[in-house]
């Protein structure tokens, strides 16, 4: 298992601090080894030494039986059994494969249980995230103070990162879909698992890395257009949220405007961003936890930290099964852990420490990102007295039509408070993943004034 060295780790953390721009293209040798020593994406291909992580293969590429498009993913491992559980009593004998926001979950929740399958690397992208991968990797850099990444308009930019601004900027830019539609739920659930079902409509519009669109098409510096629409409850439905997301924040900030149905006014938002509470998140999420993390790094040092092996949640078809209820799923104090499924992966962990003379309500942040997609499985938060505050999974499946790895049920708990909100329920919804044709200007603020009015 390949770890970086302390004293690299020290460099590169100078490196980081003084947010100067990163020659990082990579040279002949290192573009060889994508797609034969490593995957597509940078991951090591072979499994550990322990036999406990296998070969990547490919990953799942064909739908399984029962799927039908447009709607839920059947489990691909219906027949998986679990080969241990990890509890309270057993988390210290775990702790090396375990984050501090697990190991405290276990500890603080007596019914808090980490049930642990077969590993599957079941990752898999379409054949033009790869080859943009290697395309991008010969020539993307990181962008004046680290803030963006220039040289690239699709692929993972650092499938072989030096630092830890390239391991999050490979995290957020990351393959997930083209332009499609999608429907889920969130609940704010107290401490004793009262909770009320907040429903949005999504519009995912991606220029950077859209395999259906040329590169000549695509908007420049942009990562994506996003819409979401709030439908449920009443008080809160008709609200818009439209946001551009840039590639190169450095040269072009995030820009984000707002309709209000009752004032019937479209607004810039520029709020939308950083520590900024989530929509209707009851303060149990910032905006910039959105899918784990999301928009500028420009508060805080970033600092590659290493890889290592964890049990992070992974293949969670079962989370998301649509025989399921809302309320099968949320539990008091945490999601219904006898639905989450653990595996053994290996994950690079990024460190990000608040700037001096910066602000944002989480201190230090710890993420650990999956090798094979590049995704967010897990984050440690801690408070600015250096206390551990909340702790975030994504739980994820692979929607195997597409091909692309995808965060499903999404869980930020408070430790402090006992609280937690869940984002992405899709068990009592029937748009899961929907390709539409959209153009740019479907995602202009005047085209939110046309939406609300209808």
């Amino acid at each position: 298992m390949f770890v970086i060295s302390k004293k690299a780790v020290a460099s590169l953390a100078i490196g980081a601090a003084f947010a100067a721009p990163a020659a990082a293209e990579l040279g002949a040798a290192d573009l060889a080894k994508l797609g034969t020593t490593l995957t597509p994406v940078g991951a090591e291909k072979a499994g550990n030494a322990a036999g406990t992580i296998p070969a990547w293969d490919g990953g799942i590429t064909k739908p399984v039986a029962g799927f039908k498009p447009g709607g839920q993913y059947p489990d691909p491992y219906p027949n998986d059994k679990p080969l241990f559980t990890i509890d309270g009593r057993s988390a210290d004998k775990y702790k090396d494969q375990l984050s501090p926001g697990q190991v405290a979950m276990l500890k603080k929740y007596p019914d808090y249980k980490m049930i642990v399958y077969p590993t599957h690397r079941s990752a898999a992208f379409p054949a033009c995230h790869y080859a943009e991968t290697k395309e991008c990797a010969a020539k993307a850099k990181l962008a004046s103070g680290g803030n963006g990444v220039t040289g690239c308009t699709g692929g993972i930019p650092f499938p072989i990162p030096k630092n830890g601004l390239e391991a999050i900027w490979n995290a957020e830019l990351r393959y997930r879909g083209d332009t499609f539609a999608q429907h889920w739920a969130q609940a704010a659930v107290t401490r004793s698992g009262d909770y009320a079902i907040v429903k949005f409509e999504y519009e995912y519009d991606f220029s950077y890395g859209n395999c259906s669109k040329p590169v000549k098409d695509r908007e420049p510096n942009k990562i994506l257009n996003y819409l979401q629409v709030t439908t449920a409850p009443a008080r809160l439905a008709g609200q818009i949220l439209l946001v551009h997301e840039t590639v190169d924040q450095a040269k072009e900030p995030r820009s984000a405007w707002t309709y209000n149905p009752g004032q019937r006014r479209v607004r810039l938002a520029p709020n939308v961003a950083y520590d900024n509470p989530g929509t209707a998140a009851d303060g149990l999420r910032t905006n910039d936890d959105f899918g784990m993390f999301n928009g500028a790094t420009d508060r805080y040092n970033w600092k590659l930290v290493g890889k290592r092996e964890m049990y992070m949640p992974y293949n969670s078809y079962r989370m998301t099964a649509p025989n399921l209820k809302y309320s099968d799923v949320l539990k008091p104090g945490h999601l219904n852990q006898d639905l989450a499924r653990y595996e053994l992966h290996r994950v690079w962990v990024v460190e990000a420490t608040l700037k001096p003379g910066t602000s944002h309500i989480y201190h230090k942040r710890v993420f650990y990102i999956d090798e094979d997609s590049w995704a967010i499985l897990a984050t440690d938060k801690y408070d600015g007295r250096g206390e551990l505050w909340r702790f975030s999974e994504q739980h994820n499946e692979n929607w195997y039509n597409v091909p692309m790895f995808f965060g499903t049920i999404e869980v930020h708990n408070d430790l402090q408070s006992g609280r937690y909100i869940a984002m992405g329920l899709r068990n009592e919804e029937t748009v899961i993943y929907k390709p539409i044709k959209r153009t740019a200007g479907d995602y202009s603020p005047n085209s939110l004034r046309t939406l609300g009015t209808r």
